[in-house]
């Protein structure tokens, strides 16, 4: 089977990193892919989202699946164009139609489908740009730390917990008045404050069937001790000390079962990832956020756990013929710690060779914002790779990351150095 992905962050490279081991597989394209999918397969020079572009390489390479990374291409609605192309509508796709992807789309959207299927998640309240004085108002009226969300994609961005009454204002006037995410701002959510430690859900559905992947802890803020602005991520471990067959057993039963049932009582067309940002408040779990596609960096930890072939389980649920079946999951810890651009997640520099990646032991390396040029690896992101480490313990795990992102050097680098602490203490 010719197989495609699309994307170029770190997510990308560990599905390609996966994919390539199977022997169903037999030509592995990335589209753009990055510094690291070029030795999995063939990188292609297209944007994740240049539906005309993705659809001659589909035709040109004979691609039989295309499994969809990054969430803009899902929301833009690149299952619905396979399925009305007439050239593509028998190519298997693994993403979610748009419909179902306003699940990550619109935060208003998911709030209002969890109330509808009466999924746990924190109370909210919605308003529109021009509600700038209504939304100042509900404020006045709420109690602090609250998040404020824009309501549609900021690459991970476009959450601020606010601990003071003045930063949730200055929230508002940012989205409303300053414009800080473009369309993606347009609209907002307001919402309770959970207190509780948070946790990563995955799973893959044909739409009718689940099975469900390790889950993870991430890591969003720049600074230790989960200080400082959101990031796309800054590393990620799994498996998580509290998620024990008690609290995974609530999950499936109020939050995973319920949103699998909504999608099929709103009869949405829904092949691929679903992911679950959870809180766990005293043992009790609640939907943050949903997600369309895998997480990153979760997906640098998670993928290195499973201990099968995973690319018979793309296909089935991408044909509507996935078995409910658990995967055989390594009983080992996973951490992945990511380097990233100095500055980031502000302005940062590019371009920086980064030196030390044939030192590394015992470790993978997957790569997100990082490029090749002739023999150099040179950074392109913010988040320049993630060094992921499986062992017998969380300590051992964490402990052989972060000798290993010791070794490599590019100017400015920098790695939060906490990771995991809290689920050891836990």
């Amino acid at each position: 089977m010719n197989i495609l992905i699309l994307g170029s962050g770190g997510r990308e490279h560990a599905l390609s990193w996966m994919i390539a081991k199977s022997d169903l597989c037999d030509q592995l394209f990335i589209a753009p892919g990055n510094a690291g999918t070029f030795k999995d397969g063939i990188n292609i020079n297209i944007k994740p989202d240049d539906f005309e572009e993705i659809k001659s390489v589909v035709l040109r390479h004979r691609i039989e699946l295309v499994v969809v990374g990054p969430e803009d291409p899902i929301v833009k609605g690149i299952y619905d164009y396979f399925k009305s192309t007439q050239e593509l509508k028998d190519v298997l796709i693994l993403a979610p139609s748009a419909w179902g992807a306003k699940l990550e789309g619109s935060k208003e959207f998911a709030k209002q489908f969890m109330e509808k299927h009466h999924i746990p998640t924190a109370a909210y309240a919605s308003f529109t740009s021009n509600q700038h004085a209504e939304a100042r108002a509900y404020l006045k009226k709420q109690l602090v730390p609250i998040v404020i969300k824009a309501d549609g994609l900021a690459a991970g961005k476009g959450v601020t917990v606010a601990f003071k009454r003045e930063e949730a204002e200055q929230a508002v006037d940012d989205l409303f008045l300053h414009n800080k995410f473009g369309h993606a701002g347009s609209k907002l959510v307001i919402e309770e404050y959970l207190e509780g430690i948070e946790l990563s859900v995955f799973a893959l559905t044909d739409g009718e069937q689940y099975i469900l992947l390790p889950e993870a802890k991430d890591y969003k803020q720049i600074g230790e001790g989960n200080t400082g602005p959101n990031t796309g991520g800054m590393g990620s471990v799994s498996p998580v000390p509290f998620a024990d067959e008690i609290f995974m057993n609530k999950v499936k039963a109020r939050i995973l079962d319920p949103t699998i049932e909504g999608l099929k009582k709103e009869k949405t067309d829904y092949k691929g990832f679903v992911f679950i940002g959870l809180m766990n408040v005293k043992e009790e779990p609640y939907v943050i956020e949903y997600n369309v596609r895998l997480g990153d960096p979760e997906t640098e930890a998670i993928l290195p756990r499973i201990d099968e072939d995973f690319l018979p389980c793309l296909i089935e649920a991408a044909k509507g013929e996935l078995k409910g079946r658990q995967l055989k999951i390594k009983n080992q810890y996973s951490a992945a710690v990511m380097l990233v651009s100095g500055g980031y997640p502000a302005d940062y520099e590019k371009n920086k060779e980064i030196f030390g990646l044939d030192k590394v032991e015992n470790s993978s390396i997957f790569f997100a914002g990082a490029k090749l040029e002739g023999n150099k690896t040179l950074t392109c992101g913010g988040r320049v790779l993630a060094v992921n480490s499986l062992a017998d313990t969380l300590e051992l795990a964490l402990d052989n990351c972060y000798s290993n992102a010791a070794k490599i050097t590019f100017d400015k680098m920098y790695f939060r150095k906490d990771l995991g602490k809290d689920l050891i203490d836990y």
